[in-house]
């Protein structure tokens, strides 16, 4: 089930953020991010949009969604998903997805755009590709993975229209 985030969500989500970026190997993000830095950049004020992903009452993952640039980038959307360790594999990227594309059509926006898509997170790029995603093009090196080495950084792109 995903529903909208809650103030009483952030103990459970900060776990998944902080296990993510410290993995190092997803997100372009600073693994030294302290808590207070983290609760800022994921819970987006609205218009933007917050979830959190449940099984039962247990929050397996989280997502934010917003426009990807201010003005005349408006009408382009974006967002970024996070899945517990103990969860990926068992459908929750893909809800978690598929609830992000659904905000993007019911609020209006032309696209989707991921600014950041490790390339050799394949497990995401297959599922965004599975979702209508195209890659835009490729960032050779922009990301220095743990044990892969300098890896290239993808924008993805859903056309909505």
């Amino acid at each position: 089930m995903i529903r909208e985030a809650r103030g009483d969500d952030w103990p459970a989500i900060w776990p998944i953020i902080h296990d993510v970026v410290t993995e190092q190997r997803t997100f372009p993000y600073d693994p030294a991010m302290t808590e207070r830095d983290a609760r800022r950049m994921w819970l987006r004020d609205p218009p933007a949009r917050v979830v959190v992903a449940l099984d039962g009452d247990r929050v397996t993952g989280t997502a934010n969604m917003y426009e990807n640039r201010p003005g005349p980038g408006s009408h382009v959307a974006s967002g970024s998903l996070m899945v517990a360790r103990a969860a990926r594999g068992a459908g929750v990227g893909r809800a978690l997805t598929t609830d992000l594309i659904g905000w993007a059509r019911r609020s209006g926006f032309a696209a989707i755009q991921f600014n950041a898509v490790v390339d050799v997170n394949v497990a995401a790029i297959r599922l965004y590709e599975s979702l209508g995603f195209v890659t835009l093009g490729t960032a050779p090196g922009a990301f220095r993975h743990p044990a892969e080495g300098d890896v290239g950084l993808r924008i993805m792109w859903l056309d909505l229209r």
